[in-house]
């Protein structure tokens, strides 16, 4: 099918079986990155005995946030079939938070409260910058943003290859067994990925955690014994933990809200483009405006269901793009299914027997892809002088103190815990340079040029799987 061919548009209706079998397709290029953020995130803070009911709410939240975006209620959302799901850029934030509340003595339901609550707060900033995004052009340059989603991506990469080895704590971490199940995972989710069917692209990461899977349990080490105490049926309970609060450990999370925010604008524009909508002018910034204001609005409602940040993916774009179907109507099945399998919790059980391994093998090559994703992004604007210093500066600083954290041992405990996020680190220096330094017309270094000529190969545009 045509690119340029919409077989259903924005307003139409299909029938029954038409949206089911497109909401299925949404539902598979989603599915992963929406509950994988709480299996990292849980499975790094010890928080293995809340993972079944904590996914569970990550799927009913995320069909309750698709909902509200699709069908854009009082001005909130985008009125796009844009999916919502756990977002992948507070991971390492997050994780971090939770440690500083463990080092504490703080108890799961502690950690719990302290995650929501400081993510719940910085909702409020998303929600607030939503109503100037027309007015903030200054900060939605390449250039900062590109630094920010590298520096997400090259932090996570620790995550994800600790995982591959066998995860946190494992006694038998590095085992050359964690190895093979995550290089197959890892090289299965690359050459489907390299394929030219679109079918294979789009279940790369589901193919490749099933085969790891599989391959654990032909080895013997799957289990399912925790299946068995599972209820029925998952209750939403909301504030099931209660909410607390940590400025320092807020500050963090608040800037990345921002960035957040500019990305899922760029998602949105891509939404736009292929369902024939405006990509400038009144009716499309109205969508950005309402876009932006349903992630935070979704953020909210996510802390208060127990679960974490909630963002525009942009892996549905690609979905809408092959099978020509723009129907908001679809978007409306997709919150459908999600809130259904919410309240199951035996799908939360199960994806929590996906080997550690396996998942790495996954998330190394998603986190990989988000640095890279954030390369292409700096890469449309020439690499001048300026630019060069501020890219280097940035990353320098803000993976620097994520390689030697001890280099902050002398800082406040207040301010350690807000520079100690790399993200945080790479975002604001960006921002003051990017301000700073006067913006001339300096030819670009030839040095620059020649590499990315040479020795670095733009990925294609896109959100990368882990949005």
């Amino acid at each position: 099918m045509s690119q340029h061919t919409l077989l259903y548009g924005l307003d139409d209706k299909p029938g029954t079986l038409t949206c089911l079998t497109a909401a299925s397709q949404h539902l598979l290029a989603s599915f992963i990155g929406v509950v994988t953020p709480t299996l990292i995130i849980a499975g790094a803070l010890d928080l293995a005995s809340q993972i079944p009911f904590l996914i569970s709410m990550a799927l009913f939240v995320s069909g309750l946030g698709t909902f509200l975006q699709t069908k854009k209620i009082a001005g909130i959302g985008s009125g796009l079939v844009a999916i919502q799901g756990t977002s992948f850029a507070f991971v390492s934030t997050l994780i971090l938070a939770g440690v500083s509340v463990r080092n504490r003595g703080g108890s799961d339901a502690d950690v719990m409260a302290m995650l929501l609550g400081i993510s719940m707060a910085g909702a409020m900033v998303e929600i607030v910058l939503s109503l100037f995004i027309h007015k903030l052009k200054r900060l939605l340059n390449p250039l900062i943003t590109g630094i920010v989603i590298t520096s997400i991506g090259l932090s996570l990469i620790k995550v994800g290859m600790t995982d591959l080895a066998g995860g946190f704590g494992a006694p038998d971490f590095g085992d050359s067994t964690h190895w093979l199940v995550g290089l197959l995972v890892l090289l299965i989710i690359i050459f489907l990925n390299a394929a030219s069917n679109h079918w294979l692209r789009l279940s790369a990461i589901f193919v490749g955690m099933v085969a790891g899977t599989l391959l654990t349990w032909f080895i013997g080490d799957l289990q399912f014994s925790h299946l068995a105490n599972l209820p029925v049926f998952a209750i939403p309970t909301p504030l099931k933990y209660g909410l607390d609060f940590d400025v320092s450990l807020f500050l963090p999370i608040a800037l990345i809200y921002v960035f957040s925010a500019l990305e899922t604008a760029g998602d949105l524009t891509a939404n736009s483009l292929f369902c024939k909508q405006p990509i400038a002018g009144h009716i499309y910034m109205n969508r950005i405006k309402g876009g932006i204001l349903g992630d935070g609005v979704n953020s909210v409602i996510a802390g208060l269901f127990n679960t974490f940040p909630n963002t525009t993916f942009g892996q549905n774009n690609g979905v809408i793009q092959l099978t020509g179907i723009a129907s908001r109507k679809v978007g409306l099945y997709i919150a459908g299914l999600y809130i259904t399998m919410g309240i199951f919790p035996v799908i939360g059980g199960v994806l929590q027997s996906v080997p550690k391994a396996a998942l790495g093998g996954a998330t190394l090559v998603m986190f990989a892809m988000v640095a890279v994703g954030g390369l292409n992004i700096m890469m449309q604007q020439p690499f001048t002088r300026r630019n060069s210093l501020i890219i280097a500066a940035s990353l320098g600083l803000g993976m620097g103190v994520m390689m030697v954290p001890d280099s902050l041992h002398t800082v406040p405990a207040w301010l350690a815990s807000i520079v100690s996020s790399p993200v945080t680190v790479a975002g604001v220096t960006a921002i003051f340079l990017d301000t700073l330094l006067p913006n001339g017309s300096a030819p670009p270094l030839e040095t620059t040029k020649k590499m990315t000529t040479t020795a670095i190969v733009p990925p294609e545009k896109g959100k990368s799987p882990t949005s």
